[in-house]
């Protein structure tokens, strides 16, 4: 039922297959896809990281996702899974609205149940260039929220930072994708972005300090108010090359 599953500890692999049995359960013929994506579906998850699946349904019947309450609750607690419920017919207009979030998606993704719900789904240059721009613009402003919000709280810095990096890795792979540069990884790809500006060398410590803030969550005293302003910098420069997109 999970491929490549060698790739994921048994833990995880057990508790997976625990919850793909009790939502098959729980939905029956309702049930169209389960599909794992992001780190753990490359087989990459580390302790801090999220289980991140979406569970793609024929309809959404109150009495049977009652059913899967306490399932889910187990494995939240288990493994850090987080569930995306969608409708099949959610698919596309979802793929439009978070085109960032569904190219990294469709990008790294393993089905656990069921079909590949987004074998045949094509996005838009267009709708994914202005979606970019959008979660650049939005990321943007809700890092200088947090660097004046939590400023004097390094450890909650620290945790901004730490959710930083899925987002910027994502949006440095679909802005090199669209200009035409193949990427191996979305870590990969934030790097090459920072490698091509100016200062490459600080901006290389930067992404270093993210990765420890997001496998460690910490950072030495006094680093994480810098690091985040840079990161902001970062994002500016990505959303600056995403405005001139042609």
């Amino acid at each position: 039922m999970i491929a490549e599953a060698n790739q994921i500890s048994p833990r995880v692999e057990s508790v997976l297959t625990e919850f793909v049995n009790s939502t098959r359960k729980a939905f029956g013929d309702d049930l169209r896809s389960i599909v794992l994506y992001g780190s753990g579906a490359e087989g990459k998850l580390r302790r801090t990281s999220d289980v991140n699946i979406i569970v793609v349904l024929k309809q959404f019947d109150e009495n049977k996702a009652t059913q899967l309450r306490e399932p889910l609750r187990l494995a939240e607690a288990a493994i850090r899974l987080k569930a995306m419920f969608l409708l099949n017919e959610e698919i596309l207009p979802a793929t439009q609205s978070f085109a960032v979030k569904f190219t990294d998606v469709m990008r790294r993704h393993r089905v656990l149940y069921g079909d590949d719900p987004f074998a045949s789904v094509q996005l838009s240059r267009e709708d994914t260039a202005f979606r970019l721009r959008q979660t650049l613009l939005n990321l943007i402003l809700r890092l200088r929220e947090s660097y004046i919000s939590r400023g004097s709280r390094e450890e909650q810095l620290v945790a901004t930072i730490a959710d930083a990096a899925g987002p910027l890795r994502s949006c440095a792979s679909t802005l090199l994708e669209l200009e035409g540069v193949k990427v191996q990884s979305a870590k990969q790809a934030l790097e090459e972005f920072a490698s091509s500006l100016p200062e490459a060398e600080m901006r290389s410590h930067d992404l270093h300090l993210l990765s420890e803030a997001r496998q460690r969550q910490s950072l030495r005293p006094g680093v994480a108010a810098p690091t985040l302003l840079h990161l902001i910098d970062l994002s500016r420069k990505m959303w600056a090359r995403a405005a001139a997109l042609k």
